[in-house]
């Protein structure tokens, strides 16, 4: 007898310790898994962004913004899927695409230009290509955006008009891919109007410095994709360090909005830096 409470202890001493070992494996599995997780742990940001000139009639406008959805071998249509129904939900006024819709194979650019077919805005549906549409085939991706119903509007632009008011939305092609025409983009916008203009790149606010323009929309840098707390994001696609890894930053000549992407280039993963659909409403 004088034994058991001995045996007790040892049997407890080893369930705690198989308890911890298995508790210390499910955690690695669950940190490891974690940044593959969070590629698909899509949010929504919301901001409320300035717009030099803007007029009143156009106060209040909403503008969806969705870049880098980067369809391919690591995100698949079914993610896609729900971030459009997700994006329709909102019911913005605009719609405006940044770019980057394909990884890896021209295979991918029909079946995402089909899904963003789906979505819906009254005052219409823009888009700008990115160097990863260009790259697997720029001929494919404009004529699956344009059978799609989407408006390209690289180095060209389209005025919105509302009870006697206009405001230009307009694009430029890809920096490291194409042509950034911003005269022909802009023009008969004088510097009384206001300007939004999408860029994939954003470094494009540094080299280009109309002062016509209002605002620019890009999205490129994924936000770093993968970023240490205390250190900030590792890799940034830009020339200009962590200035434009995402969120609202000031260029040279306009503010520059980085939406932080909605899927994931090179490796599948995310850390600390979630995949977003951007809801703006301009002021």
């Amino acid at each position: 007898m004088g034994d058991e409470p001995k045996a007790v202890e040892r049997t407890s001493r080893r369930k705690f310790w198989k308890r911890a070992a298995m508790g210390a494996v499910a955690a690695s599995l669950a940190g490891a898994s974690y940044p593959l997780l969070e590629a698909r742990w899509c949010r929504l940001t919301r901001r409320t962004i300035p717009v030099s000139r803007l007029p009143g009639s156009f106060r209040g406008l909403t503008v969806a913004f969705l870049s880098d959805l980067h369809h391919g071998p690591y995100v698949g249509l079914d993610y896609i899927r729900h971030v459009v129904d997700r994006t329709n939900a909102l019911r913005p006024d605009l719609v405006l695409l940044g770019g980057d819709y394909v990884s890896k194979s021209p295979e991918y650019i029909a079946p995402v230009c089909a899904e963003m077919a789906r979505l819906r805005a009254p005052l219409g549906r823009f888009a700008v290509l990115g160097n990863h549409d260009n790259w697997e085939s720029g001929s494919e991706s404009r004529a699956r955006v344009d059978r799609a119903g989407l408006e390209l509007i690289d180095n060209r632009g389209v005025w919105l008009h509302r009870r006697g008011d206009r405001l230009r939305i307009a694009g430029v092609g890809d920096l490291w891919t194409d042509e950034q025409r911003v005269s022909q983009a802009l023009e008969d916008a004088h510097e009384g109007d206001a300007v939004v203009l999408m860029s994939h790149n954003p470094d494009v606010a540094e080299y280009q410095r109309d002062p016509r323009i209002s605002l620019m929309l890009s999205g490129h840098t994924h936000g770093g994709q993968v970023v240490v707390p205390g250190l900030g994001a590792l890799v940034i696609p830009s020339q200009f360090g962590r200035k434009y890894a995402g969120g609202l930053a000031q260029g040279p000549s306009y503010p520059v909005f980085v939406g932080r992407g909605v899927g994931t280039s090179g490796p599948p993963v995310r850390f600390y830096c979630r995949p977003e659909i951007v809801l703006l409403t301009l002021a």
